[in-house]
């Protein structure tokens, strides 16, 4: 059985959380106690010429910022590493080995930039560093292009090669496959490392069935203090110390690890959480990239289910490419579902005839001005629309919905409203999926939407829009409130967006601007106080 060797990469890997800010005395800490604790290979950073110095930060624009931070410092008996993203540090911002406080360069890349990096890797050789090839989302490799790369290596002979699961989709027998036939066709002194995520939670598993092959190759196992890192977060480096202390008879220091992680990594941890999330996991059963999950979460308009509808098309080329402008599209057209509403809208406009219409929102002035309302209410006689929400206290005759998520939400917000077992219509739009049979009333989503704008899909302006295509002259509206930076903006906040404080602005001009430009076809009165009144 080969050497097996800890490489920690909290500094490196650590950084995507805080951006790289550890402060330079905790910086300087951190790497002490990784030394006294006996870590084989410490990595300190990345070298990434695009960014200036900041010696509060672990990501350095060339070597001589590596000397500034580091130069003096006791190394021990670790081999000290930094890291290069293939493409973002040029060849003269690093200086020859000899003149640098690091022992080695791993330099990261995908499948497609194989050979311009490995040649890169050459060069970095040249230089006098211990080179370490990773292989950033290992899983894309075919077995020939496995072999292919096997191949290529040897060429170039770097220290070690590194299976990396970027967005930790793998299971160990997936990784041991890629293992086996790297083993079977690189120069045996060429090591093999792991590098896992936890999307899965099987970073620790992944790399415990690695550390155990049988093979007479030197393995290097990847890990940080607690698993900090980016997305779903790393294997935990004092786990796998602890078990590599156990099975292989090596003596690194548990304790000095607990104390940093006490020390160090848990203030970090309490202000910018990482770890196992829902979305990880789903990124990692659909083996996509995690921005479209957050992207299609952060819309707050699609069921878990509908998400996964929308993951399924995503074409193979994108999958592990995120593309905001292709995630967009992917949203629109799942929203997009076309149906013929020309008999509900016939039914609409004869409901809605020569009625006194008032439409309920869900802002804090529906209650806080309550009062006007019922008084409204008790002299006019309207028919009653809410929009994606039940009242409490208030019966209505209609529910404008669409949303699916807050179709979830009604049978729980019914039970609790004076309107539980009232026969109140749903007026659904396209997109809005009924866990059984079907809407009566679907009105055609992409005929309601504005697709020349941010946020496409505001329910006011879809539901507006539906009126003036029925012909009504006037509504009357309370409990939409307009967007406040600062305050909550509905009643139930729970309930609230999240993007809606950020986008309040947007939100704010974006509806007058609509109100504005539809006056001549409706008009729009506000029982309740209302932000869009007073743009």
């Amino acid at each position: 059985m080969g050497n097996r060797k800890l490489l920690d990469c909290t500094l490196r890997d650590g950084g995507y959380v805080n951006d790289w800010k550890f402060g330079y005395d905790q910086i300087v800490e951190i790497f002490k106690r990784l030394v006294s604790a006996g870590i084989d290979v410490i990595e300190i950073g990345f070298l990434d010429d695009r960014r200036t110095y900041d010696c509060n930060r672990t990501i350095m624009p060339d070597t001589q910022a590596i000397n500034k931070i580091f130069g003096g410092l006791d190394k021990g008996n670790s081999t000290v590493v930094a890291m290069i993203d293939y493409g973002t540090c040029r060849l003269e911002h690093i200086q020859h080995c000899s003149d640098v406080f690091i022992d080695g360069i791993r330099v990261i890349f995908k499948e497609p930039l194989m050979y311009e990096a490995l040649d890169f890797c050459k060069q970095l050789k040249q230089l006098g560093y211990i080179v370490y090839a990773q292989m950033v989302s290992v899983t894309t490799y075919t077995d020939e292009k496995l072999k292919e790369y096997a191949e290529l290596v040897n060429s170039v002979e770097p220290y070690a090669t590194s299976m990396v699961d970027t967005y930790g989709l793998m299971h160990p027998f997936q990784l041991l496959h890629i293992f086996e036939t790297l083993d079977a066709y690189l120069n045996p002194q060429i090591a093999i490392g792991f590098h896992g995520h936890n999307n899965l939670q099987m970073a620790y598993a992944n790399a415990i069935a690695y550390l155990n092959s049988h093979t007479s190759r030197n393995l290097i196992v990847d890990g940080t203090l607690y698993g900090m890192g980016k997305s779903a977060g790393n294997a935990p480096s004092e786990l796998l110390a602890a078990y590599m202390n156990h099975h292989y008879g090596i003596t690194y220091n548990i304790v000095r690890m607990l104390e940093t992680i006490d020390t160090f990594i848990l203030e970090i941890y309490q202000k910018q959480y990482w770890g196992y999330t829902m979305p990880f996991f789903i990124a990692a059963c659909y083996q996509c990239h995690p921005n479209y999950i957050n992207f299609l979460i952060d819309k707050k308009t699609l069921s878990v289910k509908q998400i996964i509808d929308v993951l399924q098309s995503i074409i193979p080329s994108k999958k592990l490419m995120y593309d905001a402008a292709y995630a967009e599209k992917l949203y629109v057209d799942y929203q997009s579902i076309q149906c013929d509403d020309t008999a509900v809208m016939t039914w609409l406009k004869q409901i809605v005839a020569e009625k006194h219409i008032v439409i309920l929102g869900p802002g804090n002035n529906l209650n806080k001005q309550k009062y006007r309302v019922k008084k409204y209410i008790k002299k006019n006689k309207p028919l009653i629309m809410a929009v994606n929400f039940v009242p409490a206290d208030i019966e209505v005759d209609y529910i404008f919905l669409t949303n699916t998520k807050r179709y979830s939400q009604l049978a729980n917000d019914m039970g609790n409203s004076v309107n539980n077992g009232r026969d109140i219509g749903i007026i659904a739009t396209s997109n809005v999926t009924k866990i059984k049979g079907s809407f009566p009333y679907v009105l055609n989503f992409s005929t309601l939407i504005d697709t020349n704008t941010e946020i496409i899909d505001n329910s006011l302006v879809m539901l507006l829009k539906a009126m003036i295509k029925v012909q009504v002259k006037c509504v009357n509206l309370a409990g939409f409130d307009g967007y406040s930076r600062k305050n909550d903006n509905y009643f139930n906040a729970s309930r609230e967006y999240t993007f809606v404080k950020e986008k309040s602005g947007y939100l704010n001009g974006y509806i007058s601007d609509f109100l504005e430009s539809v006056k001549e076809k409706i008009t729009v009165n506000f029982i309740t106080s209302s932000r869009y009144k007073e743009s």
